[in-house]
C-alpha cells in the first residue's frame, strides 16, 4: 500500500477482509500476561465462576464499546485523529494526540521488556536486560516501515495462527485436571469486588482507544465488526485467563517469576526455541500496531514521512523500554493498563455519542442540527472528556491516596460519564439552536467528508 491515507478516508478499494481485521485484533488482545493475570487472581482468593463472571462481563463491554467506534470508522473511513477533530477541533485534538503518543510509547518499551524477560527466562541468559530490551526495540520496528500491509501480513501469515495454536493447545491439555466442582468453590473476595479486579486489567489491556485507525481499514457493516471482535476477545480474554487459573490451581504457584517459567516448561515442553517463537509473534505483533497507531498521531501533529515518524518513535521506544527495564515490567503493565483505559477511549465514547444519539436520533426528534464547526459543542465536548478523565484517574487505583475510590467498573464509569455529560448537554444546546435558528436553514456536514454517516 503506497498511500497510508493519513488525513482522508480510506478508499473501498483499499479496505481489508473481516478475517484479516480479525486476526490483527487477535494478535492485538492476545498477550501473554493475561495467563499470568490468572495466577494472579487465584493467589487474590477469586474463584473460577468469579474469573468467568468477570473476564465475560467485560468482554461484553468491550464489544459494545469496540463495535460502533469500528463501524463508524469502517464507513467514513477515518481514523482516530480525523474523526476527533470534526468534534474536538484541532486544538483538542493536539491534547488527544499527544496522549496516543505517550501512551502507545510505553506499551512498546512494555511489551520490548516482556519479551526481554521472556527469552532470558526460556535460554537461562544472564545479559543485561536493559540492553536486551532496547535491542529487541529495535528489531520491532520492521514491519512498520513497510505500513498497514506490513503489520498486516505479518499478523495474517504468522503471529495470529501460532498464538491461536497457542491459546486452544494450552486450554485444552488444562481443561481435564480442572473438575467441574471448581465452579462451585467459593473465595475470599465478594463478586463486585473480583469483578473490579478483572474487569480493570481485561478493558485495561484489551481496550486500544484508537480503534477507529485500524477498523477504517474494514468493510463497512456490523456483523464484520462484531464477529472477529467476539471472536479474539474470547481467544485473548476469556481462554488465556481461565487456563492460567486452572493452572495456578493445579499447581499451587503464584509468584510471577515461577508462574512465567512453569508457562514456559508447560506450554513449550522444554523446547525453548518453540517458546522464544511464541513470544516474539505475541509480542512483535503487539508492538506493529502500536508503532503504527502513535505514527498516525504524530504525523497527526507534525508533518513528515511515515518512515521518518516510525524511526523517531522506535527511538523513543528503545529509551522507554529502558527506563522501564529499571521497574519491571509487570508493575509497568499495571499502571499502563490502568491510565490507558481512560484517556484513550472516552473521546471515541463521545464521538460515537454525537453521531449515533445526536445527529442519529436527538437531531430528528429536535428538527434541527448543528454545523460540524460550532464552536459550542466543541466546548461541550472539551468539557465532557475533562470530566470522564477526572472520574477515570481518581478510580483507577494508580493514585495511592485515592485507593478506597477504586470500586466498580472504573473503565466503564470513566465511558459513562462521558456520555452522560456530553448528551445532555448537546441536548440543550440543540434546544437553544431551534429557538434561534429554522430548523430547514442548518444542516450538518458528513463526518467523512464525501457521503452523510447515519446510525444504520
Amino acid at each position: 500500500m503506497s498511500h497510508h491515507h493519513e488525513n482522508a478516508a480510506v478508499p473501498l478499494g483499499d479496505r481489508r477482509s473481516a478475517v484479516t481485521l480479525g486476526l490483527i485484533w487477535i494478535t492485538m488482545v492476545t498477550f501473554f500476561p493475561t495467563v499470568i493475570a490468572g495466577f494472579q487472581w487465584f493467589k487474590e482468593g477469586i474463584t473460577m465462576s468469579q474469573v468467568l463472571i468477570g473476564t465475560i462481563c467485560s468482554c461484553f463491554i468491550l464489544i459494545a464499546y469496540t463495535s460502533p467506534v469500528a463501524f463508524l470508522s469502517a464507513k467514513s473511513g477515518l481514523g482516530y485523529a480525523e474523526m476527533n477533530k470534526r468534534i474536538f477541533g484541532p486544538w483538542t485534538c493536539v491534547f488527544l494526540n499527544f496522549n496516543i503518543l505517550w501512551i502507545f510509547t510505553a506499551w512498546y518499551g512494555v511489551s520490548a521488556l516482556f519479551l526481554a524477560e521472556g527469552l532470558q527466562g526460556l535460554f537461562h541468559w544472564h545479559a543485561s536486560v536493559t540492553f536486551f530490551a532496547s535491542g529487541l526495540a529495535v528489531a520491532m520496528a520492521f514491519n512498520n516501515f513497510f505500513g498497514f500491509k506490513g503489520i498486516a501480513n505479518f499478523a495474517r501469515y504468522f503471529a495470529a495462527p501460532v498464538l491461536i495454536c497457542w491459546v486452544l493447545y494450552c486450554f485444552f491439555k488444562t481443561l481435564p485436571g480442572c473438575p467441574a466442582t471448581v465452579l462451585q468453590e467459593s473465595g475470599r473476595l465478594e463478586l463486585t469486588q473480583a469483578i473490579t479486579i478483572i474487569s480493570s486489567f481485561v478493558i485495561g489491556i484489551a481496550v486500544w482507544g484508537n480503534e477507529a485507525d485500524y477498523w477504517r481499514y474494514g468493510k463497512p457493516k456490523w456483523s464484520l465488526a462484531v464477529m472477529p471482535l467476539a471472536l479474539s476477545l474470547l481467544i485473548g480474554q476469556i481462554l488465556f485467563p481461565v487456563t492460567g487459573w486452572m493452572l495456578a490451581r493445579m499447581t499451587n504457584i503464584t509468584e510471577y517469576g515461577a508462574a512465567t517459567e512453569f508457562i514456559n516448561t508447560y506450554s513449550f515442553g522444554g523446547l525453548a526455541i518453540v517458546g522464544a517463537i511464541v513470544l516474539i509473534a505475541s509480542q512483535f505483533a503487539a508492538n506493529d500496531s502500536n508503532l503504527f497507531g502513535s505514527s498516525l498521531a504524530m504525523k497527526a501533529l507534525r508533518t513528515m514521512s511515515h518512515k521518518q515518524s516510525v524511526a523517531v518513535l522506535a527511538l523513543l521506544g528503545t529509551l522507554t523500554a529502558a527506563w522501564l527495564a529499571c521497574f519491571g515490567a509487570a508493575k509497568a503493565l499495571e499502571s499502563i493498563a490502568a491510565l490507558n483505559c481512560v484517556f484513550l477511549p472516552a473521546p471515541s465514547i463521545i464521538v460515537i455519542t454525537e453521531v449515533f444519539l445526536v445527529r442519529g436520533w436527538l437531531c430528528k426528534q429536535k428538527g434541527v442540527c448543528v454545523e460540524e464547526s460550532d464552536h459550542g459543542a466543541k466546548k461541550v465536548a472539551l468539557a465532557a472528556l475533562l470530566c470522564a478523565i477526572v472520574v477515570g484517574v481518581a478510580t483507577s487505583g494508580t493514585i495511592p491516596s485515592l485507593a478506597s475510590w477504586r470500586v466498580g467498573i472504573c473503565p466503564l464509569q470513566c465511558w459513562l460519564t462521558a456520555l452522560l455529560v456530553y448528551f445532555p448537554l448537546r441536548a440543550l444546546q440543540l434546544r437553544q439552536v431551534r429557538a434561534i435558528a429554522r430548523p430547514e436553514m442548518v444542516r450538518v456536514p458528513a463526518l467523512s467528508g464525501q457521503s452523510r454517516v447515519n446510525s444504520d
